[in-house]
């Protein structure tokens, strides 16, 4: 039988498992990336900007963590989040960060220097605006990513498809483009080059994530994507 002590030791030792699990950028960052959905270790290692050796063996220490799972399917490895509960807990960490680190402002307010203003929208008059049609929702993350899940009415045009759909988009409404939460650059550099050709663009902070986190709807399959040619939300 276990003393007191012996107790609460065990169980904070257990506790701490998870901290030092998410002890690290490049964790965070993968745990970021896997509240889009599931990825291969190939995609989760370009997209963090870490070789697929690093990346694995990050993963690899999650996995003990149980916070994330994989599937292995011929040469590939797909790993997804153990369940919801971890995006919950990564955008809680996130949460409590902004508001004791003031060191997260001055980061954003550095790179948001020179850049034009792209204040975040309200959510819920942006949601009315899509199903009204007086706004054009672009999805710019890659496309698996949309696949897992995108705002309603929402239009996959991967940042990197951008230039040659430029010509499809609407120029008499306003287009809302959005990625995966406010410290994803794929909407900042979306809006950026929408503006510099003359549309009127502003950036949506939240990512899917976050919408599904204020109690928002969240699609998702192929329903409205590149493939269908661009239509206005």
């Amino acid at each position: 039988m276990l003393s007191g002590r012996q107790f609460k030791t065990a169980i904070y030792e257990e506790l701490s498992r998870i901290g030092k699990a998410v002890a690290s950028p490049s964790r965070l960052e993968l745990l970021d990336l896997l509240c889009q959905g599931p990825r291969t270790v190939e995609e989760l290692a370009r997209e963090a900007g870490l070789s697929v050796a690093n990346a694995s063996q990050h993963l690899r220490t999650l996995r003990t963590a149980r916070l994330v799972e994989a599937d292995k399917n011929g040469l590939y490895v797909t790993y997804r989040l153990a369940d919801q509960q971890v995006c919950a807990f990564f955008l809680a960490l996130r949460t409590l960060a902004e508001n004791r680190l003031a060191e997260i402002e001055q980061i954003v307010r550095q790179f948001m220097e020179g850049r034009e203003p792209m204040e975040p929208l309200e959510k819920e008059p942006l949601l009315e605006r899509v199903r009204q049609g007086a706004v054009t929702v672009l999805d710019v993350r890659p496309r698996d990513e949309y696949i897992a899940g995108h705002i309603p009415g929402a239009i996959s045009v991967p940042l990197k498809k951008l230039e040659q759909h430029l010509a499809d988009l609407p120029t008499d409404r306003e287009i809302v483009a959005y990625c995966r939460g406010p410290y994803c650059v794929l909407a900042v550099q979306a809006v950026e080059a929408l503006r510099a050709r003359g549309f009127r663009a502003v950036r949506l902070e939240d990512g899917v994530p976050d919408w599904r986190r204020r109690g928002f709807p969240v699609a998702s399959g192929e329903d409205r994507d590149e493939h269908q040619g661009i239509k206005s939300a």
